[in-house]
Order: C-alpha cells, then structure tokens, then sequence
C-alpha cells in the first residue's frame, strides 16, 4: 500500500501537473470506486465545472479543494471563486495517477477519468480497486463522512509528534513498537515499509513492547521516522510492485532501504543477515544484532 513518502510524491505530482485543470467531464468506469456520495450520479453532477485549486494530504489521504467556475473568462483571483467542496482519494493497494495529454483509450483497469475543455485526463487506475473517491459537499464534514480521516493521529512532520506525545500516548500499551507505528490514530501514514526502516534507524527492535522504550530512545525514533521518511520522498517514493507517481515512474526508495524485503541478505551495519517475521500480521524484517 502506498505509504506517506508514495502519497505525498503524487501530491507534489498532482499539484505541479494540473494548473487550470477545470473538471468538464467526469467518467466512472467503475461504480464501487465511488465511495461518497452513493449515488455517482450526484458524484460527477458535484465535481462537474470545478477547478482543482490546491492538493493537500492528510495520512495516506489526498484532498483536493475545489473551486466553482461559473465563467471560465473571469478575471477574479482564484481564491476569490466560491468553494466547491472536496475531493477525497484513497489510493489503498495499487491506485495510481496518470496524466495524459490527448485522452486515448483506456485500459481495463480505469476507475475514474476526469477530463477538461482541451481533453487532457487524469486517470485514475487500480488494480485490485480496493481504492475509493469522496465529492464532500462544502456543507459537509469531511472527518464526519471519511471517518478514517477523522481518526488520523498528528502527521509525522508536525510540533505534535515528538518524544513527549510518543511517551504519553505508549505509557500504557502492552503492544509491540511495531503495531504502535502501524496504528494510524496515534501517528499518520506510517506503513510497514517506514515502520521496519525508521525502527532500524533508531536500533529499536520491533517486537518491545511499546512502554518499554525510554525516553532518549523515543526522541531518536522520532527523528529516525522524519529522516527516513525525508529521504524517501526526496527518492520519489518506494516501489516493490503497483506504486507509479503522475508520470508512471518508479519511486526509487526501494533501493536503498536497509531492512524491508531485504530478508537473509547482510546487515549493512554489521554483516549479520536480516531475518523476517510477522507481527499482527505484518512481515517485519529487522536485524537482531543492531536492533535492541
């Protein structure tokens, strides 16, 4: 699944590619893709005539703003333009973005097509089409409707995520630092690549339990966790099977990572071979030697 460094890649892709992308027609070639509102109809009817003004990303989340153009030769700034709600994706498993300029036909795992006056399309593929859209209403609550994104803990780049939250929030828990990483109500957008990767930073071994970790242990994870997810984002993302960014590249991360699917190879600390095995159901893969 894509992870936090894969969703930003895209949101920096997304945000850099669509300038002016004013949404004038809207396909859905598959119905379950369509997570809000249930009727596509009301889906497409609300997304038809909007500017996709700025992407943010929240989690594993991308939001859209979206801004109502009632005339297209207006001279208003854009941020002067009514709100038109949002536009919510979730790129689960395999979803991916493609930019095509001059819209061919589509493959047979196209989801949704979103295309403008010129005939330019963002595409949405996926597929294993475990991926979902929301049109929030500017009415409406975002965290009420998506409630995943409602229950997001603070993003690994925010003042509130540090040693202190870390300690407060693992005081009590009798679960492995692993799941805890895992657990997006108490940090967002790590998954099991970033997890293994930062835990092997920090030297810390995936299965403690959690309030086990001391203090000066917890600020170097918290700093392990920003530098690797830094560093992933700068590579573009990793990719060990579906992950494409806007232009259908590869994210490079992969390359470099020193723990994750990296199982019976040596130890680039140390030459001890890195082991795997799962935790709540995850393969985790760490070194014994390095990771305490």
């Amino acid at each position: 699944m894509p992870e936090l460094p894969e969703v930003e890649t895209v949101r920096r892709g997304l945000e850099q590619k669509l300038n002016n992308f004013i949404i004038k027609k809207v396909e859905v070639c598959r119905d379950s893709t369509v997570a809000f509102p249930s009727n596509k109809e009301e889906f497409i009817k609300g997304l038809l005539n909007s500017l996709i003004y700025k992407w943010d990303r929240r989690g594993k989340y991308l939001i859209a703003q979206l801004k109502e153009v009632k005339n297209e030769n207006s001279q208003f700034p854009l941020e002067n333009l009514q709100n038109n709600g949002f536009l919510v994706v979730h790129l689960r498993m395999t979803g991916y973005f493609k930019f095509i300029e001059n819209s061919s036909h589509p493959c047979k795992h196209t989801r949704i097509r979103f295309f403008d006056k010129n005939n330019n399309e963002l595409r949405y593929i996926d597929v294993r089409s475990f991926g979902q859209m929301w049109w929030i209403n500017k009415h409406l609550s975002l965290n009420k409707i998506i409630k995943g994104l409602g229950s997001l803990g603070p993003e690994p780049f925010s003042k509130d995520f540090n040693a202190n939250y870390l300690k407060k929030v693992i005081t009590k828990r009798t679960k492995s630092i692993k799941a805890i990483l895992l657990d997006q109500t108490i940090v967002a957008g790590i998954g099991n690549i970033y997890a293994d990767e930062s835990l092997y930073s920090a030297g810390i071994s995936p299965f403690r339990k959690a309030r086990t970790i001391k203090k000066n242990e917890l600020i170097k994870l918290k700093e392990s966790i920003v530098t690797v997810l830094k560093k992933s984002i700068g590579s573009g993302g990793t990719t060990f099977s579906d992950f494409r960014d806007l232009e259908g590249e590869n994210g490079n991360f992969g390359l470099q990572t020193n723990v994750y699917r990296r199982t019976g190879k040596e130890c680039r600390k140390c030459g001890n071979l890195i082991e795997r095995q799962k935790i709540t159901g995850r393969s985790t893969h760490w070194c014994p030697k390095c990771q305490k």
